[in-house]
Formats: structure tokens, C-alpha cells, sequence
């Protein structure tokens, strides 16, 4: 394999590990809003009570106002499809448990994407070398045909 094949292989290899990392970054992105919302509704199951007048969204910016019946009735999505009843407390209990497994995502993704920033630099650095190296040849296979004229 010529030193320029291997350039464009190290290329494209640098374009999809950066195409990996913007993906992963807009992953970040989207659990670090999802963790904002969770916020959110702490603060709300810590603030209101019962009876309380709220905007209950309806989709596409409409909203209705409802009184809350009974704070204690809160309902948290527990993922996979699944949903409890709680008590103030303990559904602002789950809400922070949430919370903790979206740091450990968000740890997990930060590392995955450090670990392809590390391979990135490495390839970088391979692909230098070849440049480097090519440019060496060159200016030999020049040097060298200057040096031939005058000898023969």
C-alpha cells in the first residue's frame, strides 16, 4: 500500500471517529436536557401541594389549568415502559435516583468519547509521519536526479 493510500485511509478512519464523537456529543447533549426536566419536576413536587393551581401541558403549546387533587398521587416514568404511583417524597426520592443514573450515562458517554479523541491524536500522528516520510522521498528521488546529470 503506497504512503498515499495509507493517508486516505487514515482520513477517512479521522472522519468517521469525528462523525462518532459529534454523535456521541449530541447524545450528552440530550441527556444533560433530559436532567434539566427531572430538575424541573423536583422543584415542582418540592413546591407545590395539594390543591395547587398548574398548567397541564396538552402538546402542541396548549395547555389547560387543573388543581392537583393529591401531591401524594405523583406518577414517575421508571423506564422501560414502566410508571409507579409515589408520595411526594419518595416520587422526588425516584426523580433523584433518575438523576444519578443520567450522571452515570453521561460519565460513560464523556468516556467513550475521550477514548476516541485519544485514537483521533494517534491516527493524526500516523498520518504526519507518512506525510513526513513522503516529503523525505521526495526530496531524495530529487536530490538524487540533480546528482545524475553531471556524473554521466
Amino acid at each position: 500500500m503506497s504512503s498515499q493510500q495509507q493517508l486516505q485511509q487514515l482520513s477517512q478512519e479521522l472522519q468517521e471517529i469525528q462523525e462518532q464523537i459529534e454523535a456521541l456529543q449530541g447524545s450528552v447533549e440530550g441527556i444533560q436536557q433530559e436532567k434539566t426536566e427531572v430538575d424541573e419536576a423536583i422543584e415542582a413536587l418540592e413546591t407545590l401541594e395539594s390543591g395547587s393551581t398548574v398548567q397541564v401541558p396538552l402538546g402542541g403549546g396548549a395547555y389547560l389549568r387543573a388543581e392537583i387533587q393529591d401531591i401524594d398521587e405523583a406518577i414517575v416514568e421508571l423506564g422501560a415502559d414502566y410508571a409507579a404511583e409515589f408520595e411526594q417524597d419518595d416520587a422526588v426520592d425516584a426523580l433523584e435516583n433518575k438523576k444519578d443514573h443520567l450522571d452515570d450515562r453521561i460519565d460513560e458517554v464523556t468516556s467513550e468519547i475521550s477514548e476516541l479523541e485519544a485514537e483521533s491524536d494517534q491516527l493524526e500522528q500516523q498520518a504526519q509521519q507518512l506525510q513526513q516520510q513522503a516529503m523525505q522521498q521526495q526530496m531524495q528521488q530529487m536530490g538524487g536526479q540533480q546528482g545524475q546529470g553531471p556524473d554521466e
